[in-house]
């Protein structure tokens, strides 16, 4: 899986197919200083009942991810058990949004130095995913980062800033990002707003 991302190339299937591989022509991604916040995002922030931290419950926010798809998911217990396995070896990544001491949301996904593919997000209570992506791409781009994968745009992405690239300026730009390490302690403690 890490070689296939470092290629551009991700997994995405349904239980019952075989695994197929996607590189998509044009590709979804999210420039962070691009991130698209709304008037009554900008107004929810304000009063937000959420803190947010890095990589404290990256089992639960890639569960969370596999429960919130009514119509199947990818996210089989082999897929599961593979990103469980990136974590542990310092490459996946999650961030958590909690209200009170419960999980409410949160994405999670790769970690290429100045690159990040994410991979899935999800949302209990209004505005969670929303806040953990904006959260992070202020984050992500003040330890360097430059760049989030999306895959493939999607209303929910597109409101929220992402934009389409051809596949070859993302493999261009991908190459040069993976190289180009983040600042040391990204991945570390809380997300503050």
């Amino acid at each position: 899986m890490l070689s296939a991302y470092q290629q551009g190339i991700f997994p995405w299937f349904s239980p019952q197919d075989p695994i197929l591989w996607w590189s998509p022509d044009p590709r979804a991604v999210i420039f962070p200083e691009q991130f698209h916040l709304s008037r009554s995002m900008a107004r929810f922030h304000r009063r937000s009942p959420f803190h947010l931290t890095l990589d404290q419950d990256f089992s639960g926010v890639i569960q969370g991810c596999a429960q919130q798809r009514q119509d199947g998911t990818w996210i089989t217990e082999e897929v599961i058990t593979a990103w469980l396995m990136l974590f542990r070896l310092g490459h996946a990544h999650s961030v958590e949004v909690w209200q009170d001491d419960r999980l409410v949301g949160g994405l999670y996904g790769l970690s290429l130095g100045r690159l990040f593919c994410a991979e899935s997000m999800f949302s209990r209570q209004e505005n969670a995913s929303k806040t953990a992506l904006m959260m992070f791409c202020r984050h992500f781009q003040a330890f360097g980062g430059q760049l989030i994968d999306c895959q493939i745009l999607n209303p929910h992405t597109a409101s929220l800033g992402a934009t389409e690239i051809s596949r070859q300026d993302y493999l261009t730009r991908m190459r040069t990002l993976i190289t180009q390490p983040l600042l040391p302690s990204c991945w570390q403690g809380m997300l503050q707003g």
